[in-house]
């Protein structure tokens, strides 16, 4: 029987380096942002809704979202952010239900569902057990700002756009600390994958 795993965490704390860890073990990945890449690609309905909303600035010259103006403007006024979650969600689930379904086929010990906002989106309901990868704010305000080129304010404004951390790990099944070294939390993700395995 193949379990769904949701795997997410706060910005910037590494939620990448697990998930390309728990494909290297051979796990599949239903990764949110890969697929929200695709359902706002140039031409498709949401980038025509999300344009319309937003304005012209929000595609740039070559069709693609313009996805640093549309970042400061959402992540700068609650009610664009919703506007924008109003418009995308939709969308974006009913292609990651596909992408599970596809990725079931094979009939793997694990299907993860990688999410950023999975508890702000609902999916830890479909999920047989939810892992949330941890580190301190001393590390991810740092790697977040040279990661996205953010002054530290903007990079805070991105966290706290977010459930807070400590909320996700209490609501967690699993938490992977992914503030120290990659060892440790590649022992940790080891460590877990031999419970479904």
């Amino acid at each position: 029987m193949t379990q769904i795993i949701g795997l997410t965490g706060g910005i910037a704390t590494g939620k990448s380096t697990v998930s390309k860890m728990l494909a290297d073990a051979g796990l599949p990945i239903v990764d949110a942002d890969k697929i929200a890449w695709q359902v706002e690609g140039p031409g498709t309905p949401t980038l025509a809704k999300i344009a319309a909303h937003f304005g012209p600035a929000a595609v740039l010259p070559d069709g693609h979202l313009n996805r640093r103006w549309l970042g400061h403007r959402v992540f700068s006024d609650a009610n664009d952010l919703a506007a924008l979650n109003a418009i995308t969600s939709g969308p974006i689930q009913h292609a990651m239900l596909t992408a599970i379904v596809a990725a079931g086929q094979a009939k793997p010990a694990a299907i993860i569902l990688d999410v950023p906002l999975l508890f702000e989106s609902g999916w830890q309901h479909v999920c047989d057990q939810v892992i949330v990868v941890s580190a301190p704010t001393r590390v991810v305000l740092p790697r977040l700002m040279a990661r996205n080129h953010l002054t530290a304010t903007a990079a805070q404004a991105r966290i706290d756009s977010q459930m807070p951390l400590a909320e996700k790990c209490q609501r967690a099944d699993i938490v992977i600390d992914n503030g120290q070294n990659v060892d440790k939390t590649r022992t940790a993700v080891l460590k877990w994958l031999k419970t479904i395995k």
